[in-house]
């Protein structure tokens, strides 16, 4: 009575028959499992646990015991300590805590009370979607997503109360304010929140009942499919946006067909990559609306560009990738430099796919620097991609001066 036996017939059930055997192979086991030769559990200190106050052991310990004997501490007759979580919870609770923030401004519990809303507040949350896009230029993910879906959530109390015209309004301004989390979430490379964000936009751009948008938002789904290289994915989406294509305009026609290209390039088919871009760039003439969102087409210089190149060097065609990066990054203004710093980080890539190494690690000298800067996850990812295509020479010094280089990045991530 008011010993611990759980403990004590657990160790009887693995064969140690006594105390000082149990505190000998829990200390053995501890070491390798660890790699600590320090670890140790005294022979008083196991008599302690199986007494009437066991009390707990500290977290390394408690791992160990779970993994020798197959049990975690509060079954083995431990007193459990407020707020303990069992290591194989613990993601699971940091997962759950960081779906409840990616969530927390697109999911608000109504009703909320009714209030009168003006129609020109359609027009004041276009002008700042439009400051944030420029900000998206030169700023990191992390400084905006806070900013821009607290937006998107006045945005949706106000479509609540919102009536006609201004409601469908406001369901339009939302959904791009809604993917432009989405794609922010994307950057930082969270991609569940980016899925999320992506969901809810095509949600409130069915319920707006603007085919552009509709589209627009099936190819933010795509962008996140290309990301995570599911090419069919992403050719079945922009297939679905442009089977309706006659009733879009040109700009979501051409958002369609590069980002097919991108899923085309996925599946190894240049053949096509060429063709999509190829007709995208003989509608750039016609973009001519005054939709607030999608503008990357007009506002990056060589856009449709960028985007074969993006494939060329996702095919492995090193030299031609290359000196597509040579004439794009002269048309890409200094002040974009997230944008730079991707292209940069491609155009490296090439340069070591092409055989150039030395040429690759010059180029991605500066990406690194704005890799760091903005803390932009995509950028990383980038020059993870780079790392591996150096492999061939990671034993010679230029191999081994761009593994020093990449470290404060690539440790990151």
């Amino acid at each position: 009575m008011g010993r611990n036996d759980a403990l004590r017939a657990a160790r009887l059930r693995v064969g140690w028959r006594t105390v000082e055997q149990a505190a000998t192979r829990i200390t053995e086991h501890g070491q390798r499992l660890l790699d600590d030769r320090h670890f140790t559990v005294s022979a008083r200190t196991w008599r302690r646990w199986e007494g009437e106050r066991p009390g707990w052991p500290p977290e390394e310990t408690a791992i160990v015991i779970h993994d020798a004997l197959g049990r975690w501490p509060e079954d083995l007759g431990f007193t459990t300590p407020p707020g303990w979580i069992r290591p194989e919870h613990q993601e699971e609770q940091v997962k759950r805590r960081t779906f409840v923030s990616v969530t927390a401004a697109a999911l608000v519990p109504g009703p909320v009370a009714s209030q009168y809303v003006d129609p020109a507040l359609i027009d004041y949350f276009q002008q700042q979607l439009e400051g944030h896009y420029r900000a998206d230029m030169f700023l990191g993910p992390h400084d905006l997503i806070g900013t821009v879906s607290a937006q998107y959530q006045l945005i949706d109390k106000l479509v609540r109360s919102a009536k006609g015209e201004t409601r469908r309004g406001l369901l339009r301004v939302g959904a791009a304010y809604a993917a432009l989390v989405g794609w922010l979430y994307q950057d930082a490379g969270d991609m569940h929140g980016a899925a999320f964000w992506r969901g809810v936009t095509h949600e409130i751009a069915v319920r707006s009942r603007e085919p552009h948008l509709v589209g627009y938002a099936l190819v933010n789904q795509a962008q996140v499919r290309t990301d995570l290289g599911d090419g069919h994915a992403v050719a079945d989406l922009c297939e679905a946006v442009l089977e309706d294509s006659h009733l879009l305009v040109p700009k979501v026609r051409i958002m369609a067909m590069q980002q097919q290209a991108h899923g085309a390039s996925l599946t190894g088919d240049r053949n096509t990559v060429d063709r999509l871009i190829d007709q995208a760039d003989g509608l750039l003439s016609r973009v001519d609306d005054d939709l607030p969102w999608g503008n990357a087409c007009r506002r990056t210089p060589g856009y449709l560009e960028v985007q074969r190149a993006t494939c060329y060097g996702r095919l492995g065609l090193g030299q031609e990738a290359v000196a597509l990066w040579d004439q794009i990054l002269t048309l890409i203004p200094e002040t974009a430099r997230r944008d730079r710093g991707v292209y940069l980080a491609r155009h490296a890539t090439a340069a070591a796919h092409a055989g150039a190494p030395d040429q690759a690690l010059e180029i991605a000298q500066a990406a690194i620097g704005i890799a760091a800067e903005t803390g932009s996850a995509r950028m990383r990812r980038e020059l993870l991609t780079l790392q591996q295509a150096m492999q061939p020479w990671q034993d010679a010094p230029v191999g081994r001066d761009l593994r020093d280089a990449l470290a404060p990045v690539t440790e990151e991530s």
